[in-house]
């Protein structure tokens, strides 16, 4: 047999698969002691995620180094990696592990996916093993899976192509985000941008759907409309309509409905129309991360990376799949242990009251058990390992919670509602509408009720033909309103389904079989790194756009960099490459190309740029690290200077004398720039500013500082409107 080193991905990874042998701890390693799987014993050791990384641009070329348009595009002759700085220790400890006297294999041991294939193999290419290496595919860190998992490696080969992939797609992800952030970058700066703007092939088509949205909010214009309501009484039985007049409920004027309103009231009303709908809902599929991330961000509001770190924690334990899984199926194999699992689950107090449960086993279900929907991964469900709720955190038990109701409620029938629309006859002639519902089977949402946000009347039992008065006629006044901003869970819905933005319809398919910009492992991280760059900001769960976001996303226009288009090309092209029947060599060739084309049309379209004066007034240059304090002016409250804190404009004497002054950066709709504040420190007050916003209207004012009040005050010369 001889000696085997298992490397794991990470360390809580590596214990974990060590934890089901008898074991001695070492620095960065674990030994395993002669058992009936590793009868000469084995080591374990493990990567602290990218121990290896792309070298920068001037450990290729000294000239690199330097940010120039005229060394651009940036193409290396042959990519190289190597040891990431802050990591280099555990890879000494690797390397020496690799040399023990008496190791003859090494079992690849990282997470079953593409990202996990690459960690390892770089690892092992730069330590030049020339051992023979297996591999270790699980979906749960259960003892039994892991035991499993060891019994039955795969052959090196299995894989190889996985790596390919993982290795093109982090080349060409070098090629474009190292030349097209200088690109915009530089020219940006040009144009009197001082950042650095970062661009991706998948976050930069990502954030150009964001800007879109944006930018439809910025020019949506509010119009009002009026809608006439009733309240009916027929035969003792009491409902509401709304006027309709072929399918419309919206009046254009005040004056038209308060018309019709006069004519209605108290009037004869007769029921003229009975339609009634039955709709039946199959209980959800089991989770996917996205639609995990989706739900939780829904119910919880929690931020994608949340949702990932906490299940992540909870398959660390043993307890849940593997969390990046893009399927919502399971093999026959995994049905198999439901029976086991619910069991456990029944006597858990939380879940008690679900069992005995309407259907006994799904196992013959294809909606649920379907081995040719099982992608690398099977869908995101409890192991064996069914731990005791109240021994989880409060964030585990939620997302242990909605994991382990997926699968009690794929054990329950279908629910059915009844949706009804009465049609109303006032007098014969005006039309009113009443929709109400009633649920006539429960089903699966005694597991997990249905979250309403409108919630429809419970409408009486009414005949056609039957006859009444109208009571009271109301008109109401609204406005119509803009698209919304995107929450974090539907941004990654967005990003799943973005191939209803392409007009190809092939390319349509390949994205949602491809499942849209980014994979299950990577689209929280896009968030993130679009929040850490300063191009969204979240607040309350809601998505802005930055102005730097919208300044960037303007100068790449139409470019195939903003595109959904390009990102379903490449992942086309890096699929085939997976499955063996594509060539790296030429999908980095065509990279080359299109960023070669990218970086000379680009230079030559840049002069065309224009961007919007709020975008400019709101943009912040980017604060350097030796950059100097900016004082702005003398502190109104103490003998402090009041400087820019990134968020707000504040007092320097806020710790040593817990000066409280501080200005908002935005003030009813308004951008406050350094130049206002430097003004309003000076004189007491700024010049005219146009473009407040209260409620619906604009107004102009002055900004001003009273003395006696000690606070900021607006103030109107011409007394033209008063907020």
């Amino acid at each position: 047999m001889g000696l085997a080193l298992i490397i794991a991905e990470k360390p809580d990874q590596g214990l974990t698969l060590a934890s089901i042998f008898k074991i001695k701890k070492h620095q960065g390693y674990v030994e395993i002691l002669p058992n009936d799987v590793f009868q000469d014993g084995a080591y374990v050791t493990w990567a602290v995620g990218h121990l290896c990384q792309l070298s920068s641009p001037e450990k290729y070329e000294a000239k690199w180094k330097k940010w120039s348009l005229e060394t651009l595009p940036m193409i290396p002759q042959q990519f190289t990696y190597e040891v990431t700085k802050d990591k280099a220790k555990q890879f000494h400890v690797i390397k020496k592990l690799l040399a023990t006297p008496g190791l003859t294999k090494v079992i690849h041991a990282g997470d079953a996916g593409r990202e996990g294939e690459l960690i390892i193999r770089n690892i092992l290419r730069l330590t030049n093993c020339r051992l023979p290496m297996k591999r270790m595919w699980i979906s749960s860190l259960t003892p039994h899976a892991i035991k499993e998992g060891f019994l039955n490696l795969l052959e090196e080969e299995k894989t190889r192509n996985l790596y390919y992939e993982a290795y093109t797609r982090a080349c060409a992800d070098w090629i474009v985000g190292m030349n097209a952030s200088r690109l915009y970058s530089l020219l940006l700066q040009q144009k009197g941008f001082s950042d650095v703007f970062s661009v991706g092939r998948v976050q930069t088509p990502t954030l150009a759907l964001i800007v879109k949205r944006e930018n439809e909010i910025d020019q949506f214009v509010s119009e009002p409309f009026w809608e006439v309501l009733a309240k009916f009484s027929v035969q003792g039985k009491k409902y509401t309509g709304k006027w309709e007049n072929n399918g419309e409920t919206r009046i254009k004027t005040k004056e038209l409905a308060e018309k019709i309103a006069a004519f209605c009231n108290g009037k004869q009303a007769e029921v003229a129309e009975v339609q009634s709908e039955k709709k039946e809902y199959l209980p959800p599929l089991f989770y996917n991360l996205s639609a995990l991330q989706a739900d939780a961000n829904r119910r919880y509001k929690f931020p994608p990376k949340k949702t990932l770190d906490v299940l992540q924690q909870l398959y660390q334990k043993g307890m849940v799949s593997y969390p990046r899984s893009d399927s919502r199926h399971v093999t026959p194999g995994e049905a198999e242990s439901f029976s086991l699992i619910l069991n456990k689950l029944s006597k858990q107090t939380d879940y008690a009251s679900f069992f005995p449960m309407p259907i006994e086993s799904i196992q013959q279900n294809k909606r649920y058990v379907n081995e040719k929907k099982v992608t690398d991964h099977y869908a995101i469900i409890p192991t064996e390992q069914v731990p005791r709720l109240d021994k989880l955190s409060a964030d585990e038990k939620k997302i242990y919670d909605m994991v382990a109701k997926s699968l009690i409620a794929a054990h329950y029938e279908k629910a059915v509602t009844e949706y009804t629309t009465v049609k109303t006859k006032v007098d014969g002639r005006a039309v009113f509408i009443s929709k109400g519902k009633v649920q006539l089977e429960e089903g699966f949402r005694k597991v997990i009720p249905q979250v309403e946000k409108d919630k429809e009347d419970i409408l009486p039992i009414l005949t056609v033909g039957e006859v009444g008065n109208t009571d009271k006629v109301d008109v109401k006044e609204s406005k119509t309103q803009p698209p919304k901003r995107y929450t974090e869970g539907q941004l990654i819905t967005l990003m799943k389904t973005a191939g209803k933005y392409i007009e190809d319809k092939e390319l349509e398919k390949v994205l949602m079989k491809t499942e849209g910009l980014g994979t299950e492992a990577t689209r929280a991280g896009i968030i993130t790194m679009l929040k850490d760059r300063k191009y969204i900001e979240i607040r309350k769960n809601v998505v802005f756009a930055t102005s730097k976001a919208k300044i960037l996303i303007g100068a790449i226009g139409e470019e195939i960099l903003a595109s959904p288009e390009m990102t379903a090309k490449w992942e086309r092209r890096l699929k085939e490459i997976s499955e063996g029947t594509a060539s790296p060599k030429q999908f980095m060739d065509q990279t080359n190309k299109m960023i070669s084309y990218l970086v000379q049309s680009t230079g030559q379209n840049a002069e065309a740029w224009s961007f919007s004066i709020e975008d400019q007034e709101n943009f912040t240059p980017r604060e350097y690290k030796k950059k100097r304090t900016t004082y702005l002016g003398s502190c109104m409250l103490c003998d402090g200077k009041v400087m820019d804190k990134g968020e707000f404009y504040g007092c320097s004497n806020y710790k040593n004398a817990n000066c409280r002054f501080t200005l908002s950066k935005k003030m009813m709709g308004k951008s406050i720039t350094q130049k206002l504040i430097k003004q309003l420190l000076k004189d007491g007050k700024t010049d005219m500013i146009e473009g407040f916003k209260s409620k619906d209207k604009s107004f102009s004012a002055q900004l001003t500082w009273d003395k006696k009040e000690k606070k900021l005050k607006f103030h109107f010369p011409d007394k033209q409107f008063l907020p």
